[in-house]
């Protein structure tokens, strides 16, 4: 492939060469049809053989500019850089066209699937870009003679029958035809409200959308319940959003403003001719002359009373303007309870004209009800009992008592009692032993709660018989008369008393009066006090029985299982040991018995030498200080030496000789033969 182009390069060198040696333009425009590389399409072929209408001699880039004079359509397109050429980067023709391929060839051929029209004037949007080239390409046309007008290929679908003109694109989108985009407030009629959801049709009854009506009737004719009563102008009450809504403005169109229920009054209500024609009054009796209940006898200013709220409502007449003043309760009553007749200034203005059935009094206390009862509730009473011999005070007042509970008899309240007992006869548990004056021991506040001072008695409460107090009948059992309640503590405490009385009803010797459990004995002022360890223990540990005064003195009374000596030393324990704790002992061996323990002396178990047990109820017997006594068996010299051992051997190691021997006389023959011989050994 290389070669055969090398080759017809070469072929077109020589070609050049003698075509510049050539003679006349036609011997050189016959050799260059000689060496023609192919025929021309079919649209070139009228300039078969005429290479000049196509090439430039020796000018490659001046091709261009010949095709351009041909092809004036594109031309136009690349100086105004318009259609899909003037779009194109900057290239030669033969650069996407070539020729002298045959007639049949096709030079303008592209990739259609991936053709991107938006290098052209029309660039594809919306139900358009799925569309075929064929539907808008038709065939035996250039590409760029497709129409840009909607109508070219729309004219089946223009219902207006070309009555709206051929702009489709102002009314119609490229994603749905069916869907308009039409600005309707650029036209006599702007849609606002419902008109936006309404469909074209509902309005635009013909295809000639001009002739639809601008008026509402032309549309609302049978929503029109109103007869054409009031006119044609719907939109002066009625608004587009909503046509059951009323917008007309009655408080500023009119000179009657619509207030309390005459706003939600219907308009037939009082509009009931035709409203051009008939004038509709503005009086109340106009329209209420069947609810004037007085006849007319108050005169036609209905407003002076009623109000626009509500007709049976008196909300606008003044009382206080009147000779009665109402006050408390009295507001809220309906107009007919005091006003019972339609003149209604012949109303009474005294209580009992109204109130003659709720006197329970039957006017034995007089007609000036409101020196007692209230304006806010006949019931509440507002009469000042601190200004009578009996104030009300304590539970008298929270909760507020019934007057009838004191008063019984309703007719005369002078007559009721002072006293307590007048009302708390069946409070009275004391049957009146105590007297009559409850007040000396209870309260007002309460009367359960006592006052009475205990502390004035010959038996003051304190402690725990004060906190937390005690009820009355825990020691007052007869609740008729408290004096003959006893004073000693065991009458009370009998069943507390675990000594069975043995140590008499003075209980307060050991108890204490804030908490029975918890001993108060100072046990320092008996024969035995308690120091150390013994203070902490129970009272149980040494009296074993509930006769305190049999318990054991000396320490074998508790602690005979704690003497690991077996009485050997007998049981004056307290010699040894300490209170503060058993297992310490503190015995002075040298200031006691006068032999003081030195070396292993000193380590010596106490049973090592003492072994032989205490009489019965004595202390040991004192023992033979001699080292013999305990040492006869370590005794090597069969007591030869007499029984002072300690003249040789020392405390520390019985082994151990001393070799200074000394004696206190002279010794006698055969002791010094013995220690001749004990000197031999030694030396």
């Amino acid at each position: 492939m290389a070669a055969a182009l090398g080759a017809l390069a070469r072929a077109w060198l020589v070609a050049a060469a003698l075509l510049a040696c050539a003679g006349p333009p036609a011997a050189a425009q016959g050799l260059e049809s000689a060496l023609s590389p192919g025929p021309l399409i079919r649209g070139h072929q009228k300039v078969e053989g005429e290479c000049s209408k196509c090439h430039v001699r020796f000018d490659r880039a001046g091709q261009d500019r010949l095709c351009l004079d041909c092809h004036k359509d594109v031309g136009q397109d690349l100086r105004t850089k318009a259609g899909m050429h003037g779009r194109l980067k900057p290239q030669t023709c033969r650069s996407c066209h070539t020729d002298h391929r045959g007639a049949d060839m096709k030079i303008a051929e592209f990739d259609r699937k991936a053709f991107d029209h938006r290098a052209t004037d029309y660039p594809l949007a919306g139900k358009h870009a799925s569309v075929e080239c064929a539907s808008c390409h038709r065939a035996g046309q250039k590409w760029r003679e497709a129409p840009g007008d909607c109508l070219s290929c729309h004219r089946k679908d223009d219902k207006h029958k070309g009555t709206l003109g051929a702009d489709c694109a102002s009314c119609h989108t490229e994603q749905n035809w069916k869907d308009a985009k039409v600005d309707h407030a650029k036209t006599k009629f702007p849609l606002a409200g419902k008109h936006l959801e309404t469909r074209c049709e509902a309005c635009h009854k013909s295809a000639v959308y001009s002739e639809a009506p601008t008026a509402c009737i032309g549309c609302h004719r049978k929503e029109d319940k109103h007869k054409a009563r009031y006119g044609e102008k719907c939109d002066s009450c009625h608004n587009a959003s909503r046509w059951g809504q009323i917008i007309f403005r009655h408080d500023v169109d009119t000179r009657y403003a619509l207030r309390g229920k005459h706003r939600d009054a219907r308009c037939e209500s009082c509009h009931t001719g035709i409203l051009y024609r008939d004038k509709v009054g503005t009086a109340c009796i106009d329209c209420h002359r069947k609810d004037d209940t007085h006849k007319g006898a108050l005169g036609t200013n209905c407003a002076a009373c009623h109000s626009e709220t509500r007709w049976s409502e008196i909300g606008r007449f003044d009382h206080d303007k009147t000779q009665f003043r109402l006050r408390g309760g009295h507001v809220k009553v309906e107009c007919k309870s005091c006003h019972t007749t339609a003149d209604y200034r012949a109303a009474p203005t005294e209580c009992i004209g109204c109130h003659r059935k709720d006197d329970k009094h039957e006017g034995t206390l007089g007609q000036d009800c409101a020196a007692c009862h209230t304006d806010a509730n006949w019931k509440a009473s507002r009469f000042d009992h601190a200004k009578t011999r009996f104030a009300l005070t304590g539970k008298h007042t929270v909760p507020p008592l019934k007057c009838a509970d004191c008063h019984r008899d309703q007719r005369s309240y002078r007559s009721a009692a002072t006293e307590c007992l007048a009302c708390h006869q069946k409070d009275d548990k004391h049957e009146g032993t105590l007297g009559r004056d409850c007040a000396s021991c209870h309260t007002e506040r309460d009367w359960k709660a006592t006052r009475f001072d205990h502390g004035k008695t010959k038996f003051a409460l304190t402690l725990g018989h004060a906190s937390p107090p005690l009820k009355c009948d825990a020691c007052h059992r007869g609740m008729k008369s408290f004096r003959p309640t006893p004073l000693d503590c065991w009458s009370c405490h009998r069943k507390d008393d675990k000594h069975e009385g043995q140590l008499g009803r003075r209980c307060e010797t050991c108890h204490a009066a804030a908490n029975w459990k918890v001993p108060g004995f100072d046990h320092a002022r008996t024969r035995y006090a308690l120091v150390g360890a013994h203070i902490k223990v129970a009272c149980a540990s040494c009296h074993k029985s509930l006769r305190y005064r049999d318990a054991a003195r000396e320490c074998a009374g508790c602690h005979l299982k704690e003497d690991k000596h077996k009485a050997r030393f007998g049981t004056a324990c307290e010699s040894c040991h300490n209170a503060r704790d058993w297992r310490l002992w503190n015995y002075d061996h040298a200031k006691r018995s006068g032999y003081a323990l030195e070396g292993k002396h000193a380590k010596t178990a106490c049973e090592a030498c003492h072994r032989a047990p205490a009489p019965a109820g004595k202390a040991a017997a004192p023992l033979d200080r001699g080292c013999s006594s305990c040492h006869r068996a370590d005794d090597v010299h069969d007591g030869s030496f007499g029984p002072r051992c300690d003249q040789c051997h020392g405390v520390e190691n019985w082994k151990q000789v001393n070799r200074r021997m000394r004696t206190s006389r002279a010794p006698g023959p055969q002791q010094a033969v013995r220690v001749a011989a004990v000197r031999g050994v030694l030396s």
